[in-house]
């Protein structure tokens, strides 16, 4: 299916970034804030905050934080409003690059990206200039714990899932993206464990690139961006190498 490898890519990229927790608090902090603002604190009555939380908890953001940043928001505690920007635009050799962002600061945040890229061998385009090449899907990543799969596919279709792919660690699942709430939902209340479930923009084709300069910026360029506080998501069609 489509988005193995970049499930794949992501997961090696999660390897190496994960250290800086407190980055993925503040990303995941943005995101509560502003669903918050929007839809109400109460999870109960706030589907887009439940999916946040159940994300939060899934990496191993504290209790205590997730209640601190609601509550915050809730009581108008957090006086920043930010807002959604997407910047697209080429890496090395033409890989194409989305870069989604909550800002408070459309100038700063604008002036780091494009620096970003003309550092690192690309140059940010305009709107729509590489997001054709993308599909909006949903993207739940189930823990294969020796899994059936003819159970597997009954209950990913029951609950809208489009198609999924079976590997050694986990089980892909592609669905609408107005279908993943009640798919993370449906699958953790019949036991398993869903790793991750969001939207994602999945490449229809990939590139490959070969020059050790190329994949060098390439590296640099997704890590600078996965790096600033103000990116919240990073999608590209680059064709990672299995080892980096």
């Amino acid at each position: 299916m489509s988005g193995h490898s970049k499930w794949n890519n992501i997961k090696r990229k999660k390897e190496a970034t994960d250290a800086a927790k407190g980055k993925i608090f503040t990303k995941i902090g943005r995101e509560i804030t502003v669903v918050v603002k929007e839809g109400g604190s109460d999870p109960n009555n706030n589907a887009k905050l439940r999916d946040l939380i159940a994300k939060a908890k899934a990496n191993n953001v504290p209790n205590d934080n997730i209640d601190r940043i609601i509550k915050k928001a809730a009581g108008d505690g957090d006086k920043n409003n930010y807002e959604n920007i997407t910047y697209e635009g080429y890496g090395p050799n033409g890989v194409a690059v989305i870069v989604e962002c909550l800002t408070d600061n459309r100038n700063r945040t604008a002036g780091e990206v494009r620096h970003y890229f003309d550092k690192f061998g690309g140059n940010l385009g305009t709107i729509g200039c590489v997001s054709f090449m993308f599909t909006n899907k949903g993207v739940v990543i189930l823990e294969n714990t020796g899994l059936d799969e003819d159970k597997v596919m009954e209950d990913v279709f029951e609950f809208g899932g489009e198609d999924f792919d079976i590997n050694d660690e986990t089980v892909e699942i592609e669905c609408a993206p107005e279908s993943v709430h009640a798919l993370r939902e449906g699958l953790t209340e019949k036991g398993y464990n869903v790793i991750s479930a969001e939207s994602e923009m999945i490449p229809s084709t990939y590139t490959t690139l070969t020059d050790e300069d190329h994949i060098k910026k390439m590296n640099l360029l997704l890590e600078h961006l996965e790096e600033n506080d103000d990116v919240q998501n990073v999608y590209h069609n680059w064709e990672m190498p299995d080892e980096e």
